[in-house]
């Protein structure tokens, strides 16, 4: 990004590197200043509002909106050197418009409100250009601008109502999330040229909460594998794309977005380690993930490659606002990290694993396995409740997918994780819950159905040290549990055991477009289901490994799909689960 100042979709980028403004008098003769002001006025003249009407009729000898928003503008420089009352007496083109101080305080907090409603990024490239900043102050500078606003309306209110204000409230009034850029160089194939000289993110500063709003709510469908690289018929402009370059588990994977989508990006943070820089300049990827690229087509596309010739694994999704929802990014992510491991002799599962630590000292490596909905994330949830009961610690190795190897000294198989942090249901949580993590973490569409939060929950040395299984459970989320017996059951033989687990049956809860009972292979459509045969083999493999080792395959009855039984039902399971590691 060159620009200084971009508003697109109601998302903001600075461009500190091009222009940073340290003093109120540099805000207001900004471009940005400017374009947010013109963006505003537009919104209330298209609603046609009391507000518009108010600046329209007292606004005189303003005979274009170019005239309107520069009368706005010269007004706003005199409010912050002078009282209304004083511009009333030494400009009498204001004083109509000034006059109503309650009105015109209307319109000062209802342009702050549309500012902050924005999504608000800052961006420092490497190196210092012009007027920008050094990354070396970006971290300050972020604070500094958020002051500066926040001063430039405070100085604006206290001069038009006369007074100063009796409670300060300490709002963020800067970016949203700063980004660091680099310009990374890497052994590009030429079929990959068109993403070369987008700009990696090094740092990430988040301002927590950070709430957005995607245009949707639940992801749809299974991603499509095609056979011809889908980057040859794609266009990709580079000024309005960054690269995320995360570790998924063992893997390095460039993970390319549009700004319109910057949201879903930064999200990342939260659930993927960040690489350094040493572990991808100069080196190939094991993942590409191209994400809002524009192409002929008006439908939605989620598509997969296997670049077999240059040994990558190639995701991509079209620009279309049917895949505005962080699932889209999460879960392509992750079935091409499965893809890899398939190939790699290695399965994937899709689930939960905690490893208990109780406070008698007894502990155990727990996988959880089951697809969206089927109550695995609640289950952990469940157990966090009770820690203080039973818990001596908890470490959370994966949330929703990890993987399994096994071990070259015939121990039980080792599990890893992929992801640092949590992508979890907000009605899921524990009551008061999503309330004491709001310092770190991101929330999407937090009043509507399926409202998401991501938080980390693990550091990335922790997901990959590999644990040994001691008891492998899938998450049956739609039988209740027979009176007299418990929410575990235990298979006897590997038939049974793999025959439960490859239906992968569950009951739909709204967190996808599925509903009532359904089936999906080995409750993974995300690599799995693309490579059933390779699956089936591995599924068997380590099944067989499984009971040959002493680990304990069974079911865990969540009873997540009973109405009336969400929060309850994840509790008493936990509570069996914490009784049978007692009787190890």
């Amino acid at each position: 990004m060159k620009k200084e100042f971009s508003l697109s979709n109601d998302k903001v980028m600075l461009n500190f590197s091009a222009k940073y403004c340290d003093t109120i008098e540099k805000l207001l003769k900004s471009y940005g200043f400017r374009r947010v002001l013109i963006s505003y006025c537009n919104r209330i003249k298209s609603r046609n509002s009391n507000l518009y009407k108010y600046l329209e009729q007292n606004l005189e000898h303003v005979n274009s909106d170019e005239e309107f928003v520069d009368e706005l503008i010269d007004l706003f420089r005199l409010l912050t050197v002078l009282k209304s009352s004083e511009i009333i007496t030494l400009n009498a083109k204001f004083g109509s418009v000034l006059n109503d101080s309650d009105k015109f305080f209307d319109f000062v907090e209802d342009f702050y409100g549309y500012w902050r409603r924005l999504e608000r990024y800052s961006i420092v490239h490497n190196v210092r250009v012009a007027d920008g900043i050094a990354t070396v102050s970006f971290v300050d500078a972020n604070n500094k601008f958020s002051k500066l606003v926040l001063d430039l309306y405070r100085k604006v209110q206290e001069s038009v109502l006369s007074s100063e204000p009796s409670v300060y409230r300490q709002l963020a009034a800067g970016a949203n999330a700063g980004l660091i850029l680099n310009n990374t160089v890497w052994p590009c194939p030429y079929e990959y040229e068109i993403l070369e000289d987008i700009p990696f993110i090094s740092n990430i500063i988040l301002e927590a909460p950070f709430i957005n709003y995607p245009k949707k709510n639940t992801r749809s469908g299974y991603f499509k594998e095609i056979f011809k690289n889908p980057l040859s018929d794609c266009y990709i402009d580079k000024e309005h794309f960054f690269c995320y370059p995360a570790k998924v588990g063992e893997l390095t994977a460039f993970i390319y977005f549009h700004r319109d989508l910057m949201a879903h990006g930064v999200t990342l943070c939260n659930l993927f380690e960040m690489a350094r820089k040493e572990d991808y300049r100069g080196k190939k990827p094991d993942i590409v993930f191209v994400f809002g690229a524009r192409d002929d087509s008006s439908e939605s596309k989620t598509l997969f490659y296997d670049d077999i010739k240059n040994n990558i694994m190639l995701g991509y999704i079209n620009h279309n606002d049917a895949i505005d929802y962080f699932g889209y990014m999460k879960k392509m992510t992750l079935t091409l990290h499965n893809l890899i491991m398939i190939k790699r002799g290695n399965l994937p599962v899709h689930g939960a694993m905690v490893n208990v630590v109780l406070k008698s000292g007894k502990s155990a490596n727990v996988v959880i396995m089951g697809d969206s909905g089927a109550g695995k994330s609640e289950s952990l949830e469940a157990f966090r409740g009770l820690s203080e009961d039973y818990i001596s610690d908890m470490t959370i190795v994966f949330d929703d997918m990890g993987w399994v190897k096994l071990d070259e000294h015939g121990g039980k198989p080792l599990a890893y994780g992929t992801e640092i942090g949590a992508f979890v249901r907000l009605d899921d949580l524990d009551q008061g819950y999503a309330f004491k993590e709001i310092d770190r973490s991101i929330f999407m569409n937090p009043d509507k159905t399926n409202a998401r939060l991501v938080m980390p929950v693990a550091s990335y040395k922790e997901i990959m040290k590999g644990y040994p299984i001691d008891l492998f459970l899938y998450a049956n989320n739609y039988k209740a549990v027979e009176e007299g017996k418990g929410t575990l059951e235990y298979f006897t033989s590997v038939e049974d055991a793999i025959k439960v687990c490859r239906d992968g049956a569950r009951m739909a809860k709204g967190t996808t477009s599925e509903m009532g009972l359904v089936k999906s292979y080995f409750a993974n459509p995300f690599g799995p289901y693309q490579r059933q045969e390779e699956t089936d083999i591995l599924i068997e493999r380590f099944f067989d490994e499984f009971f040959k080792t002493g680990v304990r395959v069974g079911e865990m009855k969540t009873c997540l799909g009973l109405p009336g039984k969400e929060k309850d039902g994840p509790r008493e399971a936990a509570i069996d689960l914490f009784e049978f590691i007692k009787n190890l």
